[in-house]
């Protein structure tokens, strides 16, 4: 390990980040270095400048690929480096594009679940919808997290390193009370193939694609569709936008605020103005009668 990347590697742990988030980093930093085979202390703006332009020209890389190598480069000139940069002139962060995500109607939610066959794969994602959890929060979920007498499931070091309180359906309980009967694995609430380990995010994920091939929904499915499917629902059926913030554990309401756009119950309840026109619209146009001087 060079001392530059020992360096940024303690000031990644001194201040707490999270682990996928400094491997993400020096993985980052490393492609960058390689592409011009010297160290980042030998390269200055207009290499990064010039790297920018590769990504985004050669490498057709999307805007969010781009923003995660930006943010290394900046915590490796700023903190690491001290660098006393412009950073937002010296390394630009490309505008993401607002995409609002595919939900599931709570009918497909069925649909996708029962086409689910193995009974442990298909537990986990009705977790995932029934308590709105982030796939790494939910493959991480203990026996201990499951509150059964104040009703409530523990996230323990969510996303952003905070813990949160989620609720427990009296439906979910039963299922896991089922489960727990079946595999009484002590540490972990869904164990993986490798004992004393949890399963895997990649093992869900690649369940859920097999799950929505034959469930024949052709909206794209992740287990992500279904915490966003539990935000718009709760949203449908009246629960105010602060609770489900709390619930899904975002920082800031502007995030949750999108799911307005989504929901049914907030897009369609006001009427079009062509539903106010006094007269139906003709399917054919009325024949225009000739002019005559």
């Amino acid at each position: 390990m060079t001392p530059l990347r020992q360096r940024m590697t303690e000031d990644m742990r001194v201040r707490n980040l999270a682990e996928n988030t400094q491997m993400s980093y020096v993985q980052q930093v490393s492609l960058f270095a390689r592409h011009f085979n010297k160290s980042p202390e030998q390269l200055g703006p207009e290499d990064i400048r010039a790297y920018q332009v590769y990504l985004t020209d050669e490498r057709k890389l999307a805007p969010g690929s781009v923003l995660i190598a930006v943010a290394a480069l900046r915590f490796l000139y700023k903190v690491s480096l001290k660098r006393d940069w412009p950073f937002d002139d010296v390394i630009p962060a490309p505008k993401k594009p607002q995409k609002l995500p595919v939900v599931l109607s709570p009918e497909e939610v069925q649909q996708f679940l029962s086409s689910v066959g193995h009974t442990k794969h298909r537990i986990i994602l009705t977790t995932c919808y029934a308590a709105g959890l982030r796939i790494s929060e939910a493959v991480r979920l203990k026996p201990t997290d499951i509150d059964s007498q104040r009703m409530v499931i523990r996230v323990d070091q969510g996303k952003g390193q905070k813990d949160r309180y989620v609720m427990l359906s009296p439906k979910l309980l039963e299922i896991l009370r089922t489960w727990w009967r079946v595999d009484r694995d002590r540490q972990w609430l869904f164990p993986g193939d490798i004992p004393g380990r949890h399963i895997s995010k990649d093992a869900v994920e690649q369940i859920c694609q097999k799950a929505r091939r034959l469930s024949g929904i052709r909206k794209p499915v992740t287990p992500h569709s279904l915490r966003h499917g539990f935000a718009v629902h709760l949203l449908e059926s009246g629960t105010d936008l602060r609770t489900i913030q709390l619930l899904l554990g975002h920082r800031s309401l502007a995030t949750t605020a999108r799911y307005l756009r989504i929901a049914t119950s907030k897009v369609c309840s006001t009427s079009s103005p062509l539903d106010l026109l006094p007269h139906p619209i003709p399917i054919e146009p009325k024949a225009i009668p000739p002019q005559h001087f």
